[in-house]
């Protein structure tokens, strides 16, 4: 692959990551408000969840192909975050898949959080 178009996807992934962080704080900030007025699970907040985990996907997408052309993180642990943060929503649906509606928005803002932290140390680890 050649070196200006590596260079353009690292800058997307890095751009995209920087906004997962953003957007992942949204999401758990809006959970965490649900959830404290005690609101139900509704479309509007699967939606931006949904988006949440379309943008890791593409995130990880560009990782993958960064990964393949020869760019590697620094720090192997960088692989690993990015793992994590791929397997935590899905899990956090499967966990929450028979428990009541409105247990459901308290769990997935802090999960959304957790992505946060998980997002920023990828971040962290990618820069070392």
């Amino acid at each position: 692959m050649p070196a200006e178009v590596t260079g353009t996807l690292l800058a997307l992934h890095r751009q995209l990551a920087n906004t997962g962080v953003l957007y992942m704080f949204a999401c758990g900030v809006w959970g965490l408000a649900m959830a404290w007025r005690k609101r139900p699970m509704d479309a509007n907040y699967r939606g931006i969840l949904a988006i949440g985990y379309v943008l890791g996907d593409v995130i990880g997408l560009l990782g993958v192909l960064l990964f393949l052309a020869g760019a590697r993180p620094a720090d192997p642990l960088h692989v690993l975050y990015g793992l994590l943060a791929a397997l935590t929503l899905p899990a956090a649906a499967v966990y929450l898949q028979d428990k009541p509606d409105a247990r459901k928005p308290l769990v997935y803002g802090l999960v959304s959080l957790f992505l946060v932290g998980v997002l920023i140390r990828g971040i962290i680890t990618a820069a070392r």
